[in-house]
C-alpha cells in the first residue's frame, strides 16, 4: 500500500509539474510515442494591438516575436503572455539591401561585442518574458560569424533560446548556437511570403506535412487578417494528421 501511494503522489506530482504550454496541446520531448509537432511563429508584433490580438482567438499556442522599442511592444509582450502564449524577441539584424530599414534596436555588421551587448540588454529588457530570440531581416548579419557569434553569447548569458528565421541560406547563426550549446531551432516555412489566402493555406499544409515526415517542423508568418484565417481554416488539418501545434520552444535542436 505504501508503495502504491508513494507512485500516486508521485505522479500528481508530475502532472502539477507540466509547462504552461501542454494546456493546448502540446507533447513533452521525451518517450517514444511523441506525436509530431509544428509550431507558429507570428513575427513583427508591436505595432498594431488588434492585428496582434485577432490570432488569440484561434485558441492555439501560439509564439509571438515582439519587435523591440516600438509603443507596443512592451503592452503587447504582457498581454499574450498572461494569456498563456510564447513571447520572443525579435531582433533586428542588418539586411544586405539598403533600402530595408531593420528598425530601432537593430545590429549591424563592424559592431564590436560591447555595442551588440549594449543593444540586446536593452531590446531583451524592453520585452517582458520573452524566453528566446529570432531575427528581424538579418539576411547580411546571420553570415557574418564574428557578429553572430557576439549575439548567441547574449543569448546564451540570458538563458534564451534561438530560433533562426533563415533569411539568408547562408546563415551561420544556427551553427554558432549549436557550437555553443544554446537551444535552437531553424524556420522551416514561411506562412505568408504572399499574402493570398490560398497560398497560405497552402504553405500551412507544407508545414504540416513537414511536421509528418521530420516529426516537428516551425513556420513563421506575420500579424496579418488573410493569415489569421487561413491558419484558422487549416486548423483541422492538423488535427485530422495528429500533428499537434506547439509552442516553439518545444520544437527545437532539431536541425535545419
Amino acid at each position: 500500500l505504501l508503495k502504491i501511494a508513494s507512485l500516486v503522489a508521485a505522479s500528481l506530482w508530475g502532472l502539477r509539474s507540466l509547462p504552461t504550454a501542454l494546456a493546448y496541446g502540446g507533447y513533452s520531448n521525451t518517450g517514444s510515442s511523441i506525436r509530431p509537432r509544428a509550431a507558429l511563429i507570428i513575427d513583427d508584433i508591436g505595432y498594431s494591438h488588434s492585428r496582434a490580438r485577432q490570432f488569440l482567438e484561434l485558441k492555439v499556442p501560439i509564439t509571438f516575436s515582439i519587435l523591440p522599442l516600438l509603443a507596443k511592444s512592451y503592452d503587447l509582450a504582457l498581454e499574450f503572455h498572461y494569456e498563456g502564449h510564447e513571447i520572443m524577441l525579435h531582433q533586428p539584424m542588418e539586411p544586405y539591401s539598403p533600402d530595408l530599414d531593420p528598425g530601432p534596436g537593430a545590429l549591424y555588421v563592424g559592431y564590436e561585442a560591447e555595442r551588440i551587448a549594449c543593444i540586446m540588454n536593452e531590446n531583451i529588457s524592453g520585452v517582458p518574458f520573452a524566453v528566446g530570440v529570432n531575427n528581424h531581416m538579418g539576411s547580411r548579419l546571420t553570415e557574418c560569424r564574428p557578429e553572430m557569434s557576439e549575439v548567441i553569447k547574449i543569448i546564451n548569458k540570458k538563458c534564451l533560446f534561438f530560433v533562426d528565421s533563415l533569411t539568408s541560406s547562408r546563415s551561420e547563426a544556427y551553427k554558432i548556437a549549436k557550437k555553443l550549446r544554446v537551444s535552437a531551432g531553424c524556420r522551416n516555412i514561411f506562412l505568408d511570403n504572399n499574402p493570398d489566402e490560398s497560398a497560405i493555406i497552402y504553405q500551412l499544409h507544407k508545414l504540416n506535412e513537414h511536421a509528418l515526415k521530420h516529426s516537428r517542423a516551425i513556420g513563421i508568418g506575420h500579424p496579418y487578417p488573410v493569415t489569421a484565417r487561413a491558419i484558422n481554416r487549416a486548423l483541422s488539418r492538423f488535427e485530422e494528421s495528429g500533428v499537434s501545434l506547439v509552442h516553439v520552444s518545444q520544437v527545437l535542436n532539431d536541425g535545419c
